[in-house]
């Protein structure tokens, strides 16, 4: 069935499409009844429970960031039955992102580019949807619930790289109260000069500065480094001895990335998307690789969270025996449909 609909909905605008599916989705799920169709029909009946940095992921199936940027459909996908989502980018001020349109498919390769450029309602604002949201769910379920919340944390596009700590810091006093973890993210291609910060020195001044603020809290949350999977194998040396170094909590593996290497999709249509970066089935064997070098080189002393074309069960399986401790989809919720945390938990 969702095949027949997704054949449909790729007639049309991908960013339209993409709001226009969780936007009908959340009109659904105000009427408890269908709410709980829909929890019955898509989320895995027995998840089990995996626990992490002291936190319990009711399953370790989780959407990542970029899906729901400004955590608006936060009880829309716990209905779908996700263990965990990453919400953002968020940086500290709104930004309307790159010029539309930004989001395209290659069905293809079951993958797609985007070039969104963290797109989002700035800090103040959805900090204040999270505090209404926790609300809202402690007053109907007399109790926290259940999703846990990451908050992938950025820069503002105007923020010159030697401030861009500040930003981080930004986001991360005014997420703290309201996210179960953090990932930073440096890696993503749609940011001018963001990459750089992939760099050891400018990663080392992001993450202590972040740390140093950890300490200071009562109970401090794990921080979490987003990396590009077109890193060097220096450049991965280079992220694992400072994450070892400084006591990070964990990465996350892979963002997308600006190859466009063995792709089916004709080159002239590839070339005429332009640039952005590449998710899905393509950056499988690349991200899988990289999860397995840093879980070798490290002893598995680094939980991964392993994302990057995550489609089918056996695609899960691998990044599990690669050295991932959660997974992450976003393409492959495209592609696969509502019922994916189902099929990946199988």
């Amino acid at each position: 069935m969702y095949a027949i609909i997704r054949s449909i909905l790729f007639w049309f605008d991908a960013e339209k499409v993409h709001y226009f599916a969780m936007n009908s989705l959340q009109f659904l799920c105000s009427f408890s009844p269908i709410r709980l169709l829909l929890r019955n029909q898509f989320a895995p009946k027995n998840p089990i429970p995996k626990t992490v940095w002291g936190i319990e992921f009711k399953n370790e199936v989780g959407l990542a960031a970029g899906f729901d940027k400004n955590a608006r459909y936060l009880r829309e996908l716990e209905t779908l039955g996700f263990g965990f989502v990453e919400i953002g980018t968020v940086t500290p001020l709104a930004q309307e992102g790159n010029e539309k349109p930004r989001l395209f498919r290659l069905p293809a390769d079951k993958a797609l580019i985007n070039r969104m450029g963290f797109n989002n309602d700035g800090v103040k604002l959805i900090a204040d949807r999270l505090k209404t949201w926790r609300t809202k769910e402690l007053e109907k379920k007399g109790a926290k619930s259940s999703l846990i919340i990451g908050g992938n944390i950025g820069k503002n596009k105007i923020t010159p790289n030697e401030d861009a700590w500040k930003d981080y810091e930004i986001c991360f006093r005014a997420l703290f109260d309201l996210v179960d973890y953090f990932v930073v993210n440096v890696s993503s291609p749609n940011t001018p000069g963001l990459r750089a910060l992939q760099e050891k020195d400018a990663l080392h001044k992001i993450l202590s500065h972040l740390q140093t603020i950890n300490k200071q809290q009562a109970h401090p949350k794990p921080i979490l480094l987003k990396i590009a999977p077109d890193l060097t194998p220096s450049q991965v040396d280079d992220v694992i001895e400072l994450a070892l170094e400084i006591n990070l909590d964990g990465l996350v593996a892979a963002n997308t990335t600006i190859s466009r290497e063995q792709l089916i999709t004709p080159t002239t249509t590839v070339e005429k998307i332009g640039a952005g970066g590449l998710s899905g089935a393509p950056v499988r064997e690349k991200a899988t690789a990289l999860i397995s070098y840093i879980n070798e080189k490290t002893g598995g002393k680094i939980p991964i969270i392993a994302s990057g074309g995550i489609f089918t069960a056996e695609d899960a399986a691998e990044k599990k025996k690669a050295g991932g401790t959660l997974i992450q989809v976003w393409t492959g919720f495209i592609y696969e449909g509502p019922g994916i945390v189902k099929k990946l938990l199988k």
